[in-house]
């Protein structure tokens, strides 16, 4: 279960007066039906604010949170209206409800006391102080699960260093007040992307709940890779999957690998990011066999991603964003894609760092300045062996450090794209275009490697007039380091998505390259785990 602390939240207690008038007014059931009840004015002060988290003393995490949005309201009720609970104390209640359907496992604590209050059947109801206080506590438990998600602090420690999204509870509130539906879909408060994995989720839950993703079977002991025109019970299996998941639109239930099972297992590849080809390898079904609660799980933690992500990135009108498990750059402008580049990135030792900066400059035919722990570790050991190996491999010394001149066979290529960062990261041209042939591309020591490098230099100053193309081929021709300050800087994102929706609906799946997903599922689910 998820616990939420907000310990960097620091609000004055305010003090307030109770006082109660009866009159009669119609309440919601738990069904949404009415029934005449009587209800009291609510005014409200800082004493019983006090002894109702002493008497719900798991809610007393949200109290000072509680008592900053009465402050904002004037301590009037806000769930209350002159005749009932109001509709949006009913659809908060209700969202609670499905909260799984946000991809969030946490319950609500004393959830059973507020169901008293929504079910007319029940004979039992809470004070209607209570109900209220209960309702606001609601608010923020689902407020800080849905919209937040893990504190800045957590962030840091589990190294995503990207912008963390600040939210008030008292602007949300507000905002919900004024169109309640807003608790359904507004790209005010969440990445828009959080949405389309929201959908992803309700798919392959309903999936899972029709009992529709069958194992594949095969012989494991004398398994042939499929190939196009074979015949096997296997091939029908796996066109039923490719059904399911929606790689094809209809179920031939063939069991020849035929021109429609062709496309069928291209658009899977894809989606898998796989290296695209028409043979099914044995590693191709174990992946298919693996549960759809993993799928869930790999949804629900990107769901869980996308709640740090601040709304108003993706509607920048300029920025780059790297996505390391999926070994892809974007470069958007106008809120199109003007180049997708396959990358690769850092190895398991030195992982690519998950942050953002500011894209200042462009470095044509760069020198290449060796970071001293290649130094030590590598080409200390390779000078030992070969006097000559520096000046085989156009390196100098400059300085007490060693650079690699410019050149065509420079580690970074013949052009690198600068936003100054601590863990001196950067992305860059590469010679060895043969590594992007790999599906797993983690071959770098930190920097991102950009296949199409030339071609974002390219997209990037293209309504400059100051770098044509003949002046960029000019400086990319390995003779001198030339230097472009751009005119205006330009966001850059290194973010890392096992799970992605793309505009056309279709979700993609990318390798878990960092166990990243093995690390957030242990802290987002673990009872021992303090949380936002």
């Amino acid at each position: 279960m998820r616990n939420f602390t907000f310990s960097t939240i620091i609000i004055a207690v305010s003090f307030f007066a109770f006082s109660f008038h009866s009159f009669p007014v119609k309440t919601k059931s738990k069904e949404a039906s009415i029934n005449t009840k009587y209800v009291t004015a609510i005014t409200i002060d800082a004493a019983s604010i006090n002894a109702f988290f002493k008497k719900y003393p798991k809610l007393k995490k949200y109290q000072k949170d509680v008592e900053d949005l009465y402050k904002t309201k004037q301590y009037k009720s806000i769930w209350y209206d002159d005749k009932s609970i109001t509709e949006f104390g009913a659809l908060l209640y209700q969202k609670v409800n499905v909260l799984k359907d946000q991809g969030i496992n946490s319950e609500m604590p004393y959830k059973e006391v507020i169901d008293q209050a929504f079910n007319e059947s029940d004979n039992i109801e809470p004070p209607q102080l209570d109900t209220e206080l209960l309702l606001t506590s609601m608010y923020i438990f689902y407020a800080s699960n849905v919209y937040s998600g893990v504190d800045p602090a957590t962030l840091k420690k589990i190294g995503w260093y990207l912008p963390a999204k600040s939210i008030s509870y008292s602007k949300i509130l507000d905002s919900l007040l004024v169109d309640a539906n807003r608790l359904n879909e507004d790209d005010n408060l969440m990445f828009s992307q959080y949405y389309k994995l929201k959908d992803a989720l309700k798919k392959f839950r309903k999936i899972e709940t029709d009992n529709l993703w069958q194992k594949i079977t095969i012989d494991s002991l004398n398994y042939k890779d499929l190939r196009p025109d074979d015949t096997a019970v296997a091939i029908k299996q796996i066109r039923n999957r490719l059904f399911v998941e929606g790689d094809l639109k209809r179920d031939s239930q063939s069991d020849i690998y035929d021109e429609e099972l062709m496309a069928g297992v291209l658009n899977y590849k894809k989606r898998y990011n796989l290296k695209i080809n028409y043979a099914i390898t044995r590693d191709h079904i174990n992946q298919m066999n693996e549960p759809i609660g993993k799928r869930i799980k790999t949804i629900m933690l990107n769901m869980e991603r996308c709640r740090w992500i601040p709304t108003n990135l993706s509607k920048a009108s300029e920025y780059v964003m790297v996505n390391i498990p999926s070994f892809r750059m974007f470069y958007v402008k106008d809120g199109k894609y003007a180049l997708v580049s396959d990358i690769f990135v850092g190895n398991r030792l030195s992982e690519t760092v998950i942050f953002s900066g500011m894209m200042d400059r462009i470095v044509f035919s760069p020198y290449w300045y060796v970071p001293n722990s290649i130094i030590q570790n590598e080409l200390k050991l390779q000078i030992a062996r070969d006097k000559n190996y520096l000046a085989d491999h156009n390196m100098e010394w400059n300085g007490g450090k060693v650079r690699q001149k410019p050149g065509p066979k420079n580690s970074l290529g013949l052009v690198k794209f600068m936003f100054p960062n601590p863990n001196d990261i950067y992305m860059h041209d590469t010679p060895a275009k043969s590594l992007f042939e790999f599906e797993n591309r983690t071959f770098s020591h930190g920097c991102i490697n950009v296949k199409e490098a030339k071609n974002l230099a390219l997209a990037i100053l293209k309504d400059d007039p100051d770098w044509p193309v003949d002046k960029i081929d000019k400086a990319m021709s390995g003779e001198k380091e030339t230097t472009c300050m751009l005119k205006h800087k330009i966001p850059v994102y290194i973010g890392y998505f096992t799970a992605w929706v793309q505009d056309n609906g279709e979700i993609n799946f990318f390798p878990d390259v960092y166990s990243r997903d093995e690390s957030l599922d242990k802290l987002l689910y673990s009872d021992s785990v303090t949380m936002k």
